[in-house]
């Protein structure tokens, strides 16, 4: 059994577990390769934020990423924090790097609920004189 350091992200509706070993390089998510499962133009360098904030090279380890729920924006951040944090369990020297670039913060904002009386969570019906 390999020793791996695992943190969990969740952003919106997203909840996903990131798992670090130490190998060649490859970035799996939801068993597809990480440019396969994020095609929108950005997303893998958002990603992989965490790596760059504090030099790592991406060829040393393995990531296992298991995602779900959500969108992809949502997935997208939630595998950033999930990768931040186990990259802190795996170095606790690496806080200052990763507290800078805004990686170990979650997003709290999720969707408000919708009111009773208003089509949507704040979006009144048109109002009528007559």
């Amino acid at each position: 059994m390999t020793e791996y350091f695992e943190g969990v992200g969740r952003r919106k509706a997203s909840t996903c577990r990131v798992r670090i070993v130490s190998g060649s390089g490859e970035f799996i998510v939801n068993e597809k390769p990480l440019e396969e499962y994020f095609t929108r133009m950005g997303d893998p360098e958002i990603i992989l934020g965490p790596l760059d904030a504090v030099d790592y090279n991406r060829a040393r380890f393995d990531v296992s990423v298991l995602v779900q729920g959500g969108g992809v924006t949502g997935q997208t951040d939630a595998v950033r924090l999930g990768l931040a944090r186990a990259l802190l369990k795996m170095d606790p020297d690496l806080r200052p790097a990763l507290s800078t670039g805004g990686y170990l913060s979650r997003d709290d904002r999720i969707k408000e609920r919708k009111k009773p009386g208003l089509k949507r969570a704040r979006k009144a019906p048109t109002y009528t004189k007559r």
